[in-house]
């Protein structure tokens, strides 16, 4: 005795085969489809082009609030009095080495970490995943971190900044579900060719893995770009700060400055568009790496979310 499936109703209409007339349903669709994208890129692009704008224009003009996409009474005394600092150089070049070397071991420990948990025969597994996923909702608090790393003598040392954030649970997750979904064939014949397993990950797993790899790197380069607050917690000497502690001093020196009824007119200029202007310094590298991993990056996402 057989029995018929019943009719499911597709969420889109179905696509027209090659040299088929779309129908009316599928051009309505596809119009509402372009209606939204466009509407979700004008508004991300906005507020981007009006910093942009902002970092190149005159103080009056952005205390009157006159500035939106254009730039307004063109200037580039923010920029001259940033870039020419040998300090902001240093701490750029700090940023940068910082970036890679987190980024270089919080992928090392994170892709480790994450293939042992894919192992569904390990002993402790599950021990190992709840104490990862515990860390996501409690942690020791500002202080006890404080004084960890004060007790290991890691103050004034990169491993302030690289050690306590070397793992991100939300990545090591993602992961973990990617390597879950991988074939176990796979790896079966690469134990039977004679690999052990180091060489199964370096040379099976993560060849294959090409798409979440750019993707955690992405994650990690960026939340390590954009910290500031282990930095400024754990670094006294100015040589030794990231740009992103410079650029907030800057801010707090030009927005106490502007407060004072004798400052210069100069010292105007740059309160009222050094945040524009940090945003646009800080953001500018990450905003042209991007390019080269974008087509990674969707890929990446969605494969390691969904567990096959």
């Amino acid at each position: 005795m057989t029995v018929e499936a019943p009719e499911t109703l597709a969420s889109t209409p179905a696509k027209p085969n090659k040299g088929q007339r779309p129908s009316r349903g599928y051009r309505v669709f596809q119009g509402v489809n372009a209606l939204v994208l466009t509407g979700v890129v004008v508004l991300t692009l906005y507020p981007l082009i009006n910093i942009l704008a902002r970092s190149f224009s005159a103080e009056d003009y952005i205390r009157s609030g006159q500035v939106n996409l254009l730039p307004r009474g063109f200037n580039l005394t923010t920029y001259r009095r940033v870039m020419s600092d040998p300090m902001f150089w240093t701490n750029y070049r700090n940023t940068i080495y910082y970036t890679v070397v987190a980024t270089a071991i919080s992928m090392v420990l994170t892709v480790c970490y994450a293939y042992v948990l894919s192992k569904k025969h390990l002993r402790g597994r599950s021990v190992l995943v709840g104490l990862a996923v515990f860390t996501m909702f409690f942690n020791g608090g500002l202080i006890p971190n404080y004084v960890l790393v004060s007790g290991l003598g890691l103050r004034n040392t990169i491993w302030a900044i690289v050690l306590p954030n070397a793992i991100s649970v939300f990545n090591l997750l993602v992961m973990k579900s990617f390597f879950e979904s991988m074939p176990v064939e796979l790896e079966e014949a690469a134990a039977v060719d004679g690999l052990n397993t180091y060489q199964t990950l370096l040379r099976i797993v993560l060849p294959l893995s090409k798409a979440m790899l750019a993707t955690m790197v992405l994650f990690y380069a960026v939340s390590f770009w954009n910290s500031w607050f282990s930095a400024f917690l754990y670094l006294d000497r100015s040589e030794m700060f990231p740009v992103t502690v410079y650029l907030r001093n800057l801010i707090a020196g030009a927005t106490g400055g502007s407060d004072v009824g004798t400052a210069s007119e100069t010292a105007l200029q740059i309160a009222a568009n050094i945040q524009s202007v940090t945003i646009v310094l800080t953001v500018l590298p990450i905003m042209l790496v991007y390019p080269f991993i974008q087509r990674y990056f969707v890929s990446g996402v969605m494969l390691g979310a969904v567990k096959g």
